[in-house]
């Protein structure tokens, strides 16, 4: 067994119940693979469950990303060998397919153990190769924004060259959605409430963009911006708060992906609306590992890297939760480990 730092998160949760500790790793049995965890991002899941709006009931090691080096291979494993840089999957259990899981259980930094750690034992199916010449920290925003955004356009929304998505905010999921979308040929509408952050999205290369405390009907605007057809895909991170300016903002026919709810979870929508337009609102979280495989690839042909807005050790990690709370970042926030 070896005994490394860790985190602790002691319920009911909140920044305050934060402790520096211990946890052990066994040596890696059947399938299994030990890794030597190098960094972590922090996503709104994470705030949610240190936050203690997840309800925590037992201790926990918060996080749900990960990134390491492998430093022992079990039994049985052919995919990995010891040296190879790895991320950790958010859902362990989905493999492919169609998912088949609809709560946290498995989710590590939620139902069981995270990645706020420096060594960790597990399935080696918990993990994919990262990209080629990422560092860890890019690496480890990945597992839950990269691949939110993934699924979201190539997965559940076939997104085509010469198609227009509209993104909403700076937040890790955002940033990823405007820069494939970007490589795949599409252009980007993006909102957010603040000039300076929106100057910077113009430099990821977003071409259209809104101030959405400036102008409260965005969606109309949209509209405007494409000549009175609206966006092909919607990245919808507000939930209801947002939901029918979206709904507004796309075209007939139009994809609408609700990958989060930033403030009330629920709240009326147009349902006339969602009809009149023929709208296809898909829920999704995260993605399977073949997703993340399939996002790896793809990151590997175009060369996109993450935006990191800063970087806290991970003894800091209060503090990295604060800032994320201020919303002053665009991109993802980093631990290092």
């Amino acid at each position: 067994m070896t005994a490394s730092k860790a985190i602790y998160l002691d319920p009911p949760a909140g920044l305050d119940r934060i402790v520096i500790g211990e946890a052990t790793a066994a040596p890696p049995g059947q399938g299994e693979i030990t890794v030597r965890v190098r960094a972590s991002s922090l996503n709104y899941h994470d705030y949610a469950v240190v936050s203690g709006r997840r309800g925590l009931q037992d201790r926990r090691i918060p996080m749900a990303d990960g990134a390491g080096d492998v430093t022992a291979v079990g039994a049985g494993v052919k995919e990995f060998s010891v040296g190879d840089r790895v991320v950790s999957t958010f859902f362990p259990t989905w493999l492919d397919g169609e998912p088949r899981v609809c709560d946290f259980a498995t989710v590590p930094g939620d139902g069981v153990d995270g990645f706020a750690r420096e060594t960790v034992t597990l399935p080696a199916s918990c993990f994919t190769p990262a990209p080629h010449g990422y560092s860890h920290a890019e690496a480890a925003t990945l597992t839950t924004a990269g691949l939110t955004a993934w699924r979201a356009l190539f997965v559940n929304g076939a997104l085509k060259a010469g198609e227009t998505v509209l993104v909403l905010g700076t937040g890790g999921v955002s940033v990823f959605a405007l820069q494939f979308a970007k490589a795949a040929g599409a252009r980007v509408i993006a909102t957010s409430s603040s000039d300076e952050k929106l100057a910077r999205l113009r430099e990821l290369g977003a071409d259209y963009l809104i101030n959405y405390r400036k102008t409260a009907q965005w969606g109309e605007t949209v509209r405007e911006m494409t000549d009175g057809a609206g966006a092909d895909h919607v990245i919808e991170v507000g939930g209801a708060a947002t939901l029918d300016q979206s709904m507004t903002a796309a075209r007939v026919g139009g994809h609408i992906a609700v990958i989060g709810s930033l403030g009330n979870p629920t709240g009326p929508i147009t349902v006339t609306q969602l009809l009149r337009k023929h709208l296809r609102l898909t829920g999704l979280l995260v993605g399977s590992r073949q997703h993340q495989l399939d996002m790896v690839r793809a990151l590997n042909a175009t060369g996109i890297r993450p935006v990191i807005d800063r970087h806290f050790p991970l003894e800091a990690i209060a503090d990295a939760f604060r800032y994320q709370a201020s919303n002053q970042h665009i991109g993802k926030i980093v631990l290092d480990i």
